[in-house]
């Protein structure tokens, strides 16, 4: 079901988790804050591999596409969903018309790309979607930023745990970066546990605080 949020940009609710996709507060401006500002720009590799736990609307994918052209970077994009929307659905969200309509194709493109392989989607930009449920799902990669974008610990405890935390730890490259929404006690800990350094940062529109996360060796 589509949504507009308070920024004007559309997020949709999701009835297998009875939550949105996104902040009401406005779904641009949250990802903007939790994944672009404190997350990719505190990444300053010229190439970047990013892991995300929740592809849902493609938006965090679509943002960092355009990050990616803007800086000059190469990313390799690993986006993990176990219920991916429906194309009718994703030609429906606005996002390109807020950001660049001339887009338009690129977040088609991140859609209509295929499962379970890689597709350069510009010269900057590839995509992996992975057709996967991340709480038995064992990366292949190594990365440096993870967006964190599962629905909340509240509707999916599976997503959150310790153990989970501790599997992208292993699989987190020497300086990477973990970001996501959520400032909970009880996440913070669970990635404390799991080996990352762990600090609170303002939270975006709706939210007083997020958490970023680092793998420091």
């Amino acid at each position: 079901m589509l949504r507009i949020t308070r920024d004007g940009s559309h997020t949709l609710f999701s009835p297998v988790a009875n939550e949105c996709y996104h902040s009401q507060f406005g779904a641009m401006r949250e990802s903007e804050h939790v994944f672009i500002q404190a997350g990719w720009e505190n990444c300053l590799k010229s190439d970047l591999r990013i892991f995300e736990v929740g592809f849902g609307t493609g938006l965090n994918a679509f943002l960092s596409l355009l990050r990616a052209e803007k800086d000059r970077k190469k990313v390799h994009y690993s986006s993990l969903e176990l219920y991916p929307i429906e194309m009718k659905t994703a030609e429906e969200l606005n996002y390109f018309e807020l950001t660049d309509k001339a887009r338009k194709a690129d977040f088609l493109k991140l859609h209509l790309a295929e499962w379970n392989k890689t597709t350069a989607i510009t010269p900057f930009f590839s995509l992996e979607k992975i057709r996967a449920d991340f709480s038995t799902f064992e990366p292949t990669g190594f990365y440096d930023l993870f967006y964190f974008d599962a629905f909340s610990p509240e509707k999916q405890p599976e997503m959150w745990t310790q153990g989970r935390f501790e599997t992208l730890y292993a699989h987190a490259n020497a300086d990477a970066t973990l970001v996501t929404y959520c400032a909970k006690g009880s996440i913070r800990r669970a990635l404390q546990s799991a080996g990352f350094e762990v600090e609170r940062l303002p939270g975006p529109p709706g939210k007083r605080e997020m958490l970023r996360a680092r793998k420091f060796t």
